[in-house]
């Protein structure tokens, strides 16, 4: 290798490194979102799945707050390391899928560039540039998924079975991590169905073998579901028929619009223009990794047809993604990612300190992470003598049970009898329920009839509102309506 080959690896870890440091730090200093509090939440109480999703983020929150407390760099510090282990494993793939095609297309002269490149588009993309330092179940799918790749890339450079094995463990526990990830795994059937090579490796025990071994890896999931009347499954499989043909250009430029906005829109352009591409290839290493983004799309399009595709949903394909962009040699990716790199560092920047006053309704970083602290030492401070704090909206409710501990903070929604957590009950005195003060009560809320109106609370970041809340006491004992779904958080002791 050349020392211009040496120089520019050693640039790229360091580079690297540098980011992982920075993204470690914002983990540490961001305020932890509803979202992570619920799966902090779950961590407290480790179960096989849960309604939501999985059980890996919990236990990577588990592990994280075992060594470092219940705060947000406990809770996320898996985070930032696992985007850099899954950047390398990414620009692994890169080179393994690039020297599939030595001799047959254009080598550029520095063999290193396609997966340098790779590896900075990837972390130029707002979901990944932001979410290395939050915790969500797409935290672990994403490293799952980089796994995934690199076996892949293994696979088809070195033609040893063995890497089917790798494709079933990060398989079965990218499953673990999300559900989705049956969406790659798919597309790697459809190439052994229709390609030559996937046909000539069904013919040997290797693939078999993995699915065996992702299917193993699986069994607690399923199990939990089978004992749970399979409510997970029911709940985020159960819209996959609905059919909205009025709403789908809605729902279908919404999917557009939010890839745009989490790839950022330089690394959008670069991306499909390398997808219209490599569909009228002939490349056998094209045809691997568009089977593994196409599969995805379609399922993606297919649903937005009648319901909302959640942004976040696609992200899973966007390693492949820029692995076949980095296979591409695409000329303007420098200003692309630089441009990515900015508006992550200014996003991160706006939830930590609110660079720019912004209101609630243009701020989502304000509405979901600013004056958490300071709220939580309001409520303490008002609440002083009551028998217990609850809420039946479960990100408030979780929030609280994370940043109190000088009371039981109780959970009021069905969801929370699935986390078999135990029950409460209260004969005497009064508590508090703490509710969005927009939100009126549900006519089926078994709250409204015995809550009162009292204090109001603004959560508020250096001044701008983010939410205002409504305290209404509660008398005990409580009627058996509301006792059947209140639940007693953990707290972080």
């Amino acid at each position: 290798m050349s020392l211009s080959g040496l120089s520019a690896r050693h640039s790229a870890l360091l580079a690297l490194a540098g980011i992982t440091i920075i993204r470690l730090v914002a983990a540490g200093f961001l305020p932890v979102t509803p979202d992570e509090a619920y799966y902090w939440t779950w961590s407290r109480h480790l179960q096989a799945s849960y309604l939501d999703h999985p059980p890996m983020v919990a236990l990577w929150i588990r592990l994280g707050t075992a060594l470092f407390g219940n705060n947000g760099f406990g809770i996320r510090v898996s985070g930032p390391l696992a985007a850099a282990v899954g950047t390398l494993l990414t620009a692994s793939a890169t080179r393994d899928f690039m020297t599939t095609r030595i001799g047959r297309t254009r080598v550029v002269s520095d063999d290193l560039a396609p997966p340098i490149i790779a590896g900075v588009l990837l972390n130029a993309t707002l979901a990944v540039g932001l979410g290395a330092v939050m915790m969500t179940p797409d935290t672990p799918l994403l490293f799952f998924v980089a796994i995934f790749l690199a076996a892949l890339g293994r696979l088809s450079v070195t033609g040893n079975g063995f890497w089917w094995f790798v494709l079933g463990a990060a398989a079965g526990l990218g499953f673990d991590s999300k559900y989705t990830m049956l969406l790659p795994v798919a597309g790697v059937g459809a190439w052994c169905l229709l390609s030559r090579p996937g046909r000539a490796w069904l013919k040997t025990a290797w693939p078999w073998g993995a699915v065996l071994l992702a299917a193993a890896l699986t069994i607690p999931v399923f199990w939990w579901n089978e004992t749970h009347g399979w409510v997970s499954f029911i709940r985020q499989g159960g819209r996959a028929a609905d059919w909205k043909p009025a709403r789908a250009v809605q729902f279908l430029g919404e999917l557009l619009g939010g890839q745009i906005g989490l790839m950022t829109p330089g690394i959008f352009l670069l991306c499909s223009r390398a997808l219209l591409k490599s569909v009228r290839s002939h490349e056998k290493t094209d045809r691997l990794l568009l089977a593994v983004i196409v599969v995805p799309l379609l399922v993606f399009f297919q649903h937005a047809l009648g319901d909302r595709v959640q942004a976040n949903w696609p992200v899973l394909i966007y390693p492949p993604l820029v692995v076949l962009t980095a296979l591409s040699h695409p000329r303007w990716w420098r200003p692309a990612s630089v441009f990515g790199l900015v508006l992550g560092a200014l996003v991160l920047l706006q939830a930590m300190i609110g660079i720019l006053p912004l209101n609630r309704h243009f701020d989502i970083t304000l509405r979901q992470g600013g004056g958490w602290s300071a709220f939580a030492r309001e409520v303490r401070e008002k609440t002083q003598g009551v028998a217990f704090i609850a809420s039946d909206d479960y990100g408030l409710a979780s929030e609280l049970a994370l940043r109190l501990d000088n009371v039981p903070v109780l959970g009021g929604e069905s969801r929370w009898r699935l986390v078999g957590l135990p029950a409460f009950l209260c004969d005497s005195g009064e508590g508090v329920l703490i509710r969005n003060a927009r939100r009126s009560f549900p006519s089926d809320s078994a709250w409204s009839g015995i809550a009162s109106p009292g204090l109001a609370i603004t959560r508020a970041r250096y001044g701008q509102e983010a939410e205002r809340y409504v305290l209404y006491m509660v008398r005990c004992p409580l009627p058996a309506a509301v006792l059947q779904d209140l639940r007693q958080l953990p707290a972080a002791h």
